[in-house]
């Protein structure tokens, strides 16, 4: 789910309106909470290795809103500032998706995709949420085979699948007890609230991909009268947080097989495949087979017909990319030496470490996906033969990943959250983009967000592949949409469809497993 991973302080009315957000009771509660809305932040060159003008800072939020002068967590706050206060409108907040990507480092990475009539307008704000990277780190302490959620349903090993659910949530509890509870999108969206605040703006503009549209939506639900231009770029649907939301994968990959059959076919004199979609599919699933009766070798790591299903549903989704990696395979099942099959990344912007920075626990980002996504919402079934009925289901209906994306998770074993879910339902104007050919957010899942958000226009990339949409290419039509809105702040007068670019339509191209030393990728919109 890769592009995994995604506040300041009020005053006077706009404090009451937190109040009345976060529903404390006592009068006392006013003044811790009015202490963390006025903290003044102590800027600093973020790293020596990225340039002077981008700052870091770190300031201190309420664990639980609900008591703000107990126990706080640190949250880590970047800024690069607009250098023409004339033009200056507000602060443009970012996310790169999850749950638990870190996007401190967004600002030096998006003033080189935005035009100069924006940069002009905004200082440019990225933060790691709460839990993830600098921003008071969770870990639950997971072995790298237990970070690994990639999990087809087998009656045989399904007990084994439930002690792995329960083991995870046993570890993170354990890990985290009295924070657990609050790793969730409601209180990142509060911290938002805190930086706008912090930062002095009475409203707040965003920039969110993957999982930060559904963070910038419940933001926008909590928060109407503070947003400002907000930007939702490959959408994940409100409707279906959060076990819809992996269950959609196997949903919205079976069209886009069957595009690649298709696509493939017409293309046999080159990849040899079958000249029809029946023969591609044919040969698609014989290689599964083969795979299961003798796993193919892929640099010293044997892969069988599951991981092959797993790591190619992504792919699919750029019919190019998928058919030469069935090509590669069939190869190298027949015996030839093949290489590993690299790829370019899949749209989104992606962290970039910082040198001086002490590096997170290793298993941060599962641990925070997972603590987000189990603890958002009650919306997860307790009982484990449940997911075994759900699973046998769609593997049957969505033959590529139904069994993977039914599975048990370790959210059958977690703690009833400590909120209600939000429910998103209101006339904020905001504007949504997608591309048609999304792995991680299908179409179904950014219409779901459109629909929710009754005020908000939608810029469909037709034929659009990749997650991830808005690149900075100043020639998309896409991009040129996003532009004009954070630049007047006009929504177009209807939804808008576009073409796709040259930079959009590369698709999720990653190589077809990681290999066995490195920690498997943490699941993530």
């Amino acid at each position: 789910m890769r592009i995994g991973r995604m506040a300041p302080l009020l005053t006077g009315g706009v404090a009451a309106a937190l109040v009345a957000t976060l529903a404390p009771t006592q009068a006392s509660a006013a003044e811790p909470r009015q202490r963390a809305e006025q903290q003044k932040p102590a800027w600093h060159r973020c790293d020596r290795s990225l340039p002077t003008a981008f700052q870091c800072a770190t300031i201190k939020v309420p664990l639980d809103y609900s008591r703000p002068d107990g126990k706080t967590v640190k949250l880590a706050i970047s800024r690069m500032k607009t250098g023409v206060p004339g033009k200056k409108r507000g602060a443009l907040l970012f996310n790169p998706g999850g749950p638990g990507g870190e996007g401190l480092d967004m600002p030096v990475m998006m003033k080189e995709m935005l035009p100069k009539n924006v940069r002009e307008q905004y200082d440019l704000v990225g933060f790691d949420p709460r839990g993830v990277g600098r921003s008071s780190p969770v870990t639950c302490g997971l072995t790298a085979k237990e970070q690994n959620s990639e999990r087809p349903y087998k009656a045989g090993t399904f007990s084994q699948d439930v002690k792995w659910a329960r083991t995870v949530a046993d570890k993170c509890r354990a890990k985290n007890g009295d924070t657990l509870p609050y790793i969730t999108t409601r209180n990142t969206a509060r911290d938002m609230d805190v930086i706008r605040a912090v930062l002095g703006e009475k409203k707040i503009s965003y920039l969110g991909y993957s999982y930060g549209t559904y963070l910038g939506a419940v933001y926008a639900q909590m928060f109407p009268g503070r947003t400002d231009r907000f930007v939702l770029d490959s959408s994940v649907d409100p409707a279906r947080v959060w076990r819809g939301m992996i269950q959609i994968w196997a949903e919205g990959t079976e069209p886009a097989f069957t595009r690649w059959t298709k696509w493939a076919a017409q293309r046999h004199r080159t990849y040899k495949l079958g000249d029809t979609p029946a023969k591609v599919r044919k040969s698609f699933w014989d290689l599964i087979a083969r795979a299961d009766r003798t796993p193919i070798d892929d640099g010293g790591q044997k892969l069988d017909g599951d991981d092959i299903r797993a790591a190619l549903r992504a792919q699919f989704f750029s019919p190019e990319s998928a058919t030469e990696s069935v090509v590669q395979l069939k190869k190298a099942a027949a015996g030839h030496r093949v290489s590993h099959l690299l790829a370019t990344p899949d749209g989104r912007p992606e962290p970039r470490r910082f040198a001086a920075a002490a590096q997170p626990p290793a298993d941060n980002g599962s641990a925070v996906f997972w603590t987000v996504v189990c603890g958002d919402t009650a919306a997860w079934s307790r009982d484990p033969e449940q997911y075994r009925r759900d699973a046998v289901r769609d593997k049957a209906k969505y033959p590529l990943y139904g069994d993977f994306a039914s599975n048990i998770t370790p959210c059958a074993f977690w703690n009833e959250p400590s909120e209600p879910a939000t429910t998103v339902d209101n006339k904020v104007g905001l504007l949504t983009v997608q591309n048609q050919w999304d792995s991680q957010t299908p179409l179904a899942s950014g219409l779901g967000m459109h629909r929710a958000l009754k005020g908000s226009r939608m810029v469909y990339v037709k034929g659009g592949e990749g997650h991830g949409v808005y690149s900075g290419d100043p020639r998309a039509c896409a991009d040129r949409a996003v532009n004009a809105y954070l630049n007047n702040g006009k929504l177009p007068a209807q939804d808008v469809t576009c073409k796709p670019s040259g930079r959009q339509g590369a698709g999720v191209k990653q190589r077809i497993l990681p290999a066995p030393q490195h920690t498997p990728a943490p699941p993530r919109f």
